[in-house]
């Protein structure tokens, strides 16, 4: 008798009452036969708005293909997504944050709603990520999450280049390092079609996380967008779901404590975002792992960066596919102990045991160090606290030689206002530049920074001006830059009462942020101190009035009593 694997849709065939439930199904194609399989959920991201996106349909065929084939009922849906490239610098990069959870909430609704078995969640850009990885926690069905790709890089007069080349030119245009023709060339060829911003930013850092954690199926971070592989990895992944639902592995079973841990080292080997700390933590969350902003730095001690990926190395994803991917760089970490091995996979099988089949790194390739010669010797994510974030913030310090940087406050309430004294030159060697009130609930959204850092870089001010904010950076940004300041400036935390001229050191060994005003002080500043008001209409409103301290994961869920 062939095995009933159903876990919410056998209630399509059960008794008379059911009757109206099947007729619906009926009118999508499910037959009877259909009705003793499980029903599993693709949720696609396809979009027209980004490149990040655009290929995502054929994606979603492709793993109902291999869900069908395997012998369950594949059922394809929709989510949203929005291009943080595209709304970079804009009132629109508040909604990028809160889009997480738009995508969480509305996959775990389908699921729920439809009693769907399994789950197949196609991510690509930024927010996708996290957000399919928090629905996948709280629908509670087995799951796989299916990376949309990397793009391949442009090129620009013989080198490769990407979204960050074009930032960064603005600022060398400013700076009138550039012409006009040369932004626009630079612009024009950047990126050259479907898939995610190609260096260690974001996308790819989470996608290799999730990997990491054995949420994907090997080789599914690192296979690019348009490629034979992609479309293989997608009939797989739908081929894992009905196995899942054979061996009864749900996503608690895969996303624990050791798991994270895993995510983490990959993390810090590879250079990857500072948006990782973030949704590591949002999804650790969802999943009720007690996985805290302190153990990125315990994990960070003790693993060295070796990726020479942008933004402060060299190469992009797609040389790190070409070279073996993210399992060869799991499998050099997990040979040298830096892994758990005996974590499960969504392949059913151990990390351990899928190593022993993953390759190794091609002989000489330039784009991972050996541990003899590592970028750095220590993850170059650093999590900072002091006086100024007593919750704390997250450096990326990949690439800077600045270990220790002090200097006067320059305090704006607005990235608009930062960035126009940056074009007009008013932001000079050895300042401190303070962008607040952007956090989680005063953006609302906790917007990222990217348009300012670049400006700095183009500028050449990377890494002679340090700028904080309680917003969020791009995985693309590089220089001297902290964010996640917490708590933000709209609950009262310190960085509020930062006034013009105020010394602020940032020191990455000590791994402190501090300002020099008395506590005294900073206590009168904090009683004469009026909290602005809060955003209040639509999907900001809502955000704004429910979500967490960044140093939480910004969820909106939060509970005092939950564990996590």
């Amino acid at each position: 008798m062939e095995k009933d694997l159903r876990i919410k849709s056998q209630v399509f065939s059960e008794g008379s009452l059911k009757a109206p439930n099947r007729a619906m199904l009926r009118a999508v194609g499910v037959t009877d036969e259909d009705f003793k399989k499980p029903m599993i959920g693709i949720a696609s991201t396809w979009s027209e708005v980004t490149p990040c996106n655009i290929h995502i349909d054929d994606l979603a065929i492709y793993a109902k293909e291999g869900a069908k084939e395997a012998g369950s009922v594949p059922l394809i849906f929709n989510t949203i997504t929005v291009s943080d490239g595209i709304s970079m610098g804009t009132q629109g990069m508040r909604y990028s944050l809160p889009s997480r959870d738009v995508i969480a909430d509305s996959i775990e609704t389908v699921v729920g709603a439809e009693s769907l078995d399994g789950l197949v969640a196609i991510g690509a850009c930024d927010k996708n990520i996290p957000g399919c990885m928090i629905a996948i926690a709280n629908a509670e069905v087995p799951a796989v999450f299916l990376y949309g790709g990397t793009i391949a890089p442009g090129n620009h007069n013989g080198k490769d280049i990407d979204i960050v080349s074009v930032f960064e030119g603005v600022g060398k245009h400013n700076n009138g390092d550039i012409d006009d023709e040369e932004l626009r060339s630079i612009e024009c060829k950047a990126c050259p079609g479907a898939g995610s911003c190609g260096g260690m930013y974001t996308a790819n850092t989470m996608a290799s996380a999730v990997e990491a954690m054995g949420m994907s199926l090997p080789g599914s971070s690192s296979n690019p967008a348009e490629s034979q592989e992609k479309a293989a990895d997608c009939r797989d992944a739908g081929e894992a779901v009905y196995h899942l639902l054979e061996k009864r592995i749900f996503p608690k079973d895969i996303m624990t404590k050791e798991a994270f841990e895993n995510a983490i080292t990959v993390v810090m080997a590879l250079g990857g975002s500072t948006n990782a700390v973030l949704h590591l933590l949002s999804i650790a969350h969802a999943i009720e792992v007690d996985v805290t902003i302190d153990d990125f730095n315990r994990i960070q001690a003790k693993t060295p960066h070796l990726a020479d990926l942008k933004p402060s190395g060299q190469y992009v994803m797609q040389d790190l596919h070409r070279v073996g991917g993210v399992q060869a760089v799991m499998k050099l970490l997990y040979e040298a102990g830096y892994l758990h091995g005996d974590c499960i996979t969504v392949t059913g099988k151990t990390i351990a045991e899928n190593m022993a089949e993953a390759p190794s790194l091609e002989e000489g390739q330039n784009v991972i160090m050996p541990f003899e010669n590592p970028k750095r010797a220590d993850g170059p994510l650093i999590v900072l606290k002091g006086n100024l974030a007593p919750s704390g913030a997250v450096a990326k310090v990949s690439g800077v030689k600045v270990k220790r940087h002090s200097g006067p406050a320059r305090v704006f309430n607005t990235e608009k206002e930062a960035t126009q004294a940056v074009r007009e030159n008013k932001i000079n060697d050895g300042d401190v530049l303070v962008i607040r009130h952007v956090g989680p609930k005063g953006g609302p959204g906790m917007p990222e920074m990217l348009s300012v850092s670049s400006l700095l870089v183009g500028k050449g001010l990377g890494e002679k001006v340090a700028l904080l904010t309680d917003g969020r950076f791009s995985g693309g940004t590089h220089g001297l830059v902290v964010g996640h300041i917490a708590p933000e400036a709209q609950v009262g935390g310190p960085i509020a009462f930062l006034q013009e001229g105020d010394t602020v050191t940032i020191d990455s060994d000590k791994k402190e942020i501090t300002v020099e005003v008395a506590e005294a002080v900073l206590e009168k500043r904090r009683k004469e101190w009026v909290a602005p008001p809060l955003y209040k209409k639509g999907i900001l409103g809502k955000y704004a009035h429910n979500v967490s301290c960044s140093s939480k994961g910004a969820v909106t869920d939060f509970l005092a009593d939950r564990k996590v």
